[in-house]
């Protein structure tokens, strides 16, 4: 075939057919009998072996070495291509984040732009004082967005900082809930404490219901940091996880004032009772019962003034002598 011909039928312009016969790389190795140069058909092969691995991104000279050097190895290539593939993509999609997050701040005009973008440069400096600063400065006229704030919260080891950021997430209302859900799902515990740590400052009704799903969590620091926060909120869902919570020890002080602030429900005060009977849990009951008002806490106290440890009884004791 002439090259006017194999242009025709593979979709390469004559220009890059003549391209790749100066570079040796596709050459028309027969001839017509008027003495013209024909592409053969393992010229045409060929052709269309050199179109399928460029199309995989290979430059010419790599297109040419898998073709003709027999200790060239494709896999190994492959994988290379593979890793450039994936930091592009990398790049790319944290340059669609970066135009994005300034797309949502809304600027005016190139000034705000350029503000935007500094802050958002701030947020990831290796100085804590200027990403503390920025996320003081989202608060204003050039607002960054919730999502840039939450990803940053949720990487920020130093507490002055992330406080900062909390405060600045707090602000945004319900928009960072979404972020903040992704940071509670972080194979990271480190990472999930933050997000709870920060959902909890935020009071949009979002950020409730984000906390009540959290009682659920596989993370037991989650759910006990939810359980507590809902309280203050007034949501009884948080009961049984402050009961457990008193019954375990850990951070029993505040579970008890937590389940003080829901009330007297006398299903609290039975659901405190009802725990194990070992002498250390029953004395943090004890001290729990302080905590909540009501007859049916009282009523509790008095019976276990008549416990048979001394140190429940006496604790009990004191603490109706205060009631009363």
């Amino acid at each position: 075939m002439l090259i006017g011909e194999v242009s025709r039928r593979s979709g390469v312009s004559a220009r890059m057919l003549r391209h790749y016969d100066r570079l040796g790389l596709v050459c028309p190795t027969s001839r017509s009998s008027t003495g013209y140069r024909e592409y053969s058909i393992g010229d045409v092969r060929r052709l269309f072996h050199v179109e399928s691995l460029r199309s995989l991104g290979l430059s010419l000279s790599d297109v040419a070495r898998a073709l003709d050097d027999p200790s060239f190895e494709a896999s190994r290539l492959v994988v290379e291509m593979a890793a450039e593939a994936e930091e592009r993509i990398r790049r790319d999609t944290e340059l669609l984040t970066r135009l994005r997050r300034i797309g949502d701040a809304r600027p005016e005009d190139w000034e705000d732009v350029l503000g935007t973008v500094a802050l958002l440069g701030d947020l990831g400096s290796v100085s804590a004082g200027k990403r503390q600063t920025a996320a003081l400065s989202s608060v204003g006229d050039r607002p960054i967005p919730a999502d840039a704030l939450a990803e940053a919260v949720l990487r920020e080891p130093a507490p002055n900082v992330a406080g900062a950021l909390r405060w600045a997430l707090a602000q945004t209302g319900g928009d960072a809930v979404a972020a903040l859900r992704e940071g509670l799902d972080s194979p990271d515990p480190v990472v999930r404490r933050r997000a709870a740590d920060t959902v909890v400052e935020i009071s949009d009704p979002a950020a409730t219901e984000l906390l009540r799903q959290a009682l659920s969590h596989d993370d037991e620091q989650v759910r006990r940091i939810a359980a507590v926060e809902l309280a203050a909120r007034g949501m009884a869902d948080a009961v049984p996880t402050l009961v457990e919570m008193v019954f375990a020890g850990t951070n029993d002080v505040d579970a008890a004032d937590a389940l003080g602030m829901l009330g007297s429900a006398d299903s609290i005060v039975a659901a405190l009772m009802d725990g194990p009977g070992d002498m250390p849990t029953r004395l943090r009951v004890t001290q729990a019962l302080a905590s909540i008002p009501g007859p049916a806490a009282s009523q509790a106290l008095r019976e276990l003034a008549q416990d048979t440890d001394r140190s429940i009884a006496l604790t009990a004791g004191y603490i109706l002598s205060q009631r009363e």
